[in-house]
Parts: C-alpha cells; sequence; structure tokens
C-alpha cells in the first residue's frame, strides 16, 4: 500500500525540469477569446505534449528518475488511457517493453494510440481496474509499476507545469486544473505555492462526478456516485486516501460543471482557439467560462486533447446550449 504523499520542494520541481529536457514539450499559454467581458482566459496547452497529454512530465520524470536496472523487465500502469500512454511512449523511447492495464470503458482514442505505441493491453471491469490503481500492483505482471499520482517524481514532473504557468501567464488570480487523482493539481499548487502565494488553486470536478468537493464538505474522503459520461480520466468514486492529506492542504476551491458546459467548451476552444480538448481537458476551461467563481484573470490547464474524431464531430456540430 501507498503511504500519505508529502508536498514535493521547488527544487525538486526544477531537477525535474531538467530531467524532462527533449521528453516533455513547453507548451504555450495562449489567450482564450471565448471569455466573458471582463475577464481573461489564459489556456496552458498541455494537448499538445508528444502523447496529446501533460502525463508525458509525470510518467516521464517517474521513468528517467529509475536506475536503468529497475526498468530491465519493463514498465507498466494502470490507467483510463492518458497515463498508459506516458508508460508506452517512454518505453518505446527506452526500448523496453510497456503493458497498460485499462478499464472496459477506455476511450479508443487512447486504445487506438496504445496499440501504436506496441503496448500489451489488459482490459478489466472498472472495479478490478481501480483495485490495481489502489494497490499498484497487477497479479502476473513483474515490471515497474509507474504510478502517475502518488510518486514523488511524478508529482515533480506534475510541478514544471507550473514553474511553466508563473514565468509565462504574468499576473494570476487562480489556476483552473481538472481534477482526476490530484497529482496534476497538487503538483501544480507546489510550485505555485512557492512561486506566486497569492494566485488561488481551483480544483474543476463534474456536477455529476465530484469526489473532492464531498471530501472537502465532509472533511474525509468519501464514495460518492460517479457518472462522468464522455469524460475519461477525472469524476471518479472517490479520492485516493493517500492523496487527500496533501489535496486538502493545497486546493483554494472547487467548481463544479456540467457535461453540458463541458461540451461547450470544447466547441468554444476550437471555435475561437482551433484548439482540441478532450473532456478531461476541457473541465477546466468550461470551470473558467461557466462555473460559479469571481475570479478575473485565470489560467486553464487543459490537461489533455486525445479525443475521438466521432465524438469531436458529434459536439462540434451539436450546437446545444450551455447549461
Amino acid at each position: 500500500m501507498f503511504a500519505d504523499v508529502e508536498p514535493i520542494s521547488l527544487a525538486d520541481i526544477r531537477v525535474a525540469q531538467q530531467r524532462l529536457g527533449g521528453v516533455a514539450v513547453r507548451t504555450p499559454v495562449l489567450r482564450c477569446d471565448a471569455a466573458p467581458a471582463g475577464r481573461e482566459l489564459w489556456l496552458k496547452l498541455e494537448n499538445l505534449q508528444p502523447i496529446g497529454s501533460f502525463k508525458v512530465r509525470p510518467i516521464g520524470n517517474a521513468v528517467l528518475s529509475r536506475k536503468p536496472a529497475l526498468l530491465d523487465r519493463g514498465i507498466y500502469t494502470s490507467s483510463s488511457g492518458n497515463s498508459a500512454l506516458g508508460v508506452a511512449w517512454m518505453a518505446r523511447r527506452l526500448g523496453i517493453g510497456a503493458t497498460a492495464v485499462v478499464p472496459d470503458n477506455a476511450p479508443e482514442a487512447k486504445l487506438a494510440g496504445l496499440r501504436h505505441l506496441g503496448a500489451h493491453i489488459i482490459v478489466l471491469p472498472y472495479a478490478q481496474w481501480w483495485q490495481v490503481i489502489e494497490t499498484g500492483h497487477h497479479e502476473g505482471l513483474d515490471g515497474l509499476y509507474v504510478d502517475a499520482v502518488r510518486d514523488p517524481a511524478a508529482l515533480a514532473g506534475d510541478g514544471t507545469i507550473g514553474l511553466e504557468i508563473a514565468e509565462d501567464a504574468g499576473e494570476l488570480d487562480a489556476v483552473f486544473i481538472p481534477f482526476g487523482g490530484g497529482g496534476l493539481a497538487s503538483g501544480i499548487a507546489c510550485a505555485l505555492k512557492a512561486l506566486r502565494p497569492s494566485v488561488r488553486i481551483v480544483v474543476c470536478e463534474l456536477a455529476s462526478a465530484q469526489p473532492l468537493k464531498a471530501a472537502m464538505a465532509a472533511g474525509h474522503p468519501v464514495t460518492v456516485p460517479a457518472a462522468p459520461g464522455f469524460v475519461s480520466g477525472v469524476g471518479y468514486g472517490a479520492v485516493l486516501p493517500e492523496m487527500w492529506p496533501l489535496v486538502s492542504g493545497l486546493v483554494d476551491e472547487v467548481v463544479t460543471v456540467t457535461l453540458d458546459q463541458v461540451e461547450a467548451a470544447i466547441r468554444a476552444m476550437v471555435s475561437a482557439n482551433h484548439v482540441i480538448a478532450e473532456g478531461a481537458g476541457a473541465v477546466s476551461v468550461a470551470a473558467a467560462l461557466y462555473g460559479a467563481h469571481r475570479h478575473r484573470r485565470v489560467c486553464a490547464v487543459v490537461s489533455g486533447g486525445n479525443l475521438d474524431p466521432a465524438l469531436l464531430a458529434r459536439i462540434v456540430t451539436s450546437g446545444g446550449a450551455v447549461g
């Protein structure tokens, strides 16, 4: 089992930034013209990473910080898609084997990416898949399990996004971050709390799947109904208990949005900026555009862009009203 996760130092994040040179892209911060009058919205475009997701940062740093001998038997992870893509991409880069343990509802766009990268794919029912995440182990696999959420090296990789936001986004009231396992929000928060302590850390969830908001209300992790719809990578049924002390101490606010608002945010980014975001990557933008908050100048982390083409076409052409 995993121990409670501790905050990451700014020094560790800067080491990760150096280690990820040539692996992760320094992604741009782009102004979104879809923001309403009186507000500024900046997009941190992690969908432009080589695997279409920020996960190359935590996975890359976690893998590269290990001794090469530990990688000889290959690497694997349990993921709905983007962490698995990171593991497969790093494995191909290093010439070792990769296995992805995925849930039976994993998006086809991410499965196609895994097949393209040559990963071995194991599909499990959701409950069994989540158990692999909780334990960090799958029976029969003897490679190195790579955890994109609770590994300190992974958190330091996430923190490099915070460094870039602090350097590139100018003055901000808040940074809006989608919440899945909590690694992305925690890593960015560790960097920004050190560099820009006045900036609020706003975590973004679905109204139909809000484990962190429920945990904040209860004062501890609780199991909640989760209906994330087309959105993968966020909206799990509970906050991992090892992440709760860290997340609860770093997050300033939680904003929730509907699935209709996420779709509207995807359309807005396509129309205003020619940016393609997957559901999880658009949750933060939807919260900034349509959520209940008072911040005027914000940066939203677009965590990924691996969206099935048919789903993208449906969302873009539907043009439904924002709920």
